[in-house]
């Protein structure tokens, strides 16, 4: 009996028998050479069992990990161009380390063994400051984002723009029922984003995660009201060291309506997901930006990419992190805010006209995020967002 899946990162063939280790799996490359491939497949009903491994043509073990929605992740490690890879889907004995995930006074940590990759921050953050106003306390963001090398490339509560928090979502000029909130710039007091729960966190051998939920407030009703009602998904994968070693983690953001008002975007060189960058990287000239076009920061604002990197020096040391476009976002790829003199970047499809987030209609979009120590290299970012945005490809086994 033969059974072919449809997924969102790999179109995966299962060729079945009736127990786990019958099961082989076919996954074909496409039109482009896959090294490290986040992928991913639907797991049969019916196999019984925790944990599970792949094993390949030369017997090596590939971990695997299995969600609660039944989709299974795995990191293909190397396959060219029109190549294809089988593997048999066996029972695992044990489970390899891999991301883990700890909770700890309001932010969710994500490290791979004893080294951080990124924090969520639950609660509404402590000021790092005296003279901060506490109407620009925020939780929902990320921060820090460090590299593999240890270094962090964000920054939280900047002084030149105090309202900038790792990277995080907020909308700036909207309209909502004839009022004007401003969600982004806090400190106006017209709006704000507010973490209404975290849902869920997970740990395994592939990647963690943790869904939350947020809203944003209009604050210039007569009574503070929920205009928008936002989820958060990030996944933290563990990709294998190389050559060049990065940290990998997706956001996806949801976005719906919480009343029968539309939220009216008109047309705003920023808004949407930020990216602040380290306090060392201010200055016209300390931050690098690189977009999948070649343009920089001289001729990068206002212009689309599928990937845009964003870079400087810490302590000595160049560093830096790269936002890749997922191609079925709203406008994609997106226009980008690049900030003429400030370590700040922002996808922002406001860019590109009005629009409106309808009762009824969510608004979805997808980000990768890859970071990084050293200098960018355009031609391994090129290949990280084909394999985000064009997946390997695989067909029916005999």
């Amino acid at each position: 009996m033969k059974t072919l899946f449809f997924l969102g990162l790999a179109t995966v063939a299962l060729t079945a028998c009736a127990q786990p280790a019958a099961y082989t799996l076919s996954v074909e490359a496409g039109d482009y050479d896959r090294r490290h491939t986040i992928t991913m497949f639907a797991m049969p009903e019916g196999i019984e069992g925790a944990a599970f491994v792949l094993r390949d043509g030369a017997g090596a073990a590939v971990p695997l990990q299995v969600d609660a929605e039944g989709t299974a992740w795995f990191i293909l490690d190397r396959l060219d161009a029109g190549q294809t890879q089988t593997y048999r889907l066996e029972p695992a004995q044990a489970t390899p380390e891999g991301v883990t995930v700890a909770e700890d006074q309001g932010r969710v940590r994500f490290s791979l063994g004893e080294q951080p990759v990124v924090e969520y921050h639950v609660w509404l953050s402590r000021l790092p400051r005296k003279n901060i106003d506490l109407i620009y306390k925020r939780g929902g963001y990320l921060h820090p984002v460090h590299t593999p090398g240890g270094r962090v490339v964000t920054d939280d509560y900047p002084a030149n723009h105090i309202h900038h928090h790792g990277i995080w979502a907020a909308w700036t000029k909207t309209v909502f029922q004839g009022r004007t909130p401003d969600f982004w710039n806090m400190g106006a007091g017209t709006g704000t984003v507010k973490v209404e729960a975290l849902d869920q966190t997970w740990d395994g051998p592939v990647h963690g995660g943790l869904r939350a939920r947020h809203r944003y407030v209009d604050l210039t009703a007569s009574e503070p009201i929920t205009a928008l009602n936002e989820q958060w998904e990030l996944r933290v994968y563990r990709v294998p060291s190389t050559d060049r070693p990065y940290h990998i983690f997706d956001l996806k953001l949801t976005q719906t309506a919480a009343m029968d008002s539309a939220l009216g975007l008109p047309q705003y060189r920023y808004g949407g997901v930020g990216f602040r960058g380290h306090w060392d990287w201010n200055g016209a000239e300390n931050t690098d930006f690189l977009t999948s076009e070649g343009k920089d920061r001289s001729n990068g604002h206002a212009t689309r990419a599928r990937w845009c990197h964003i870079g400087g020096k810490i302590d000595g040391e160049p560093a830096g992190i790269a936002m890749l476009d997922h191609p079925d976002n709203f406008e994609a790829p997106q226009p980008m805010r690049i900030h003429p003199s400030e370590p700040f970047f922002n996808y922002a499809p406001s860019q590109a006209g009005d629009w409106s987030i309808e009762p009824g209609e969510p608004y979805v979009a997808r980000y990768r995020f890859v970071v990084y120590d050293g200098l960018p290299d355009a031609a391994d970012l090129d290949r990280l967002w084909n394999d985000y945005a064009h997946p390997p490809v695989a067909r029916v086994g005999s």
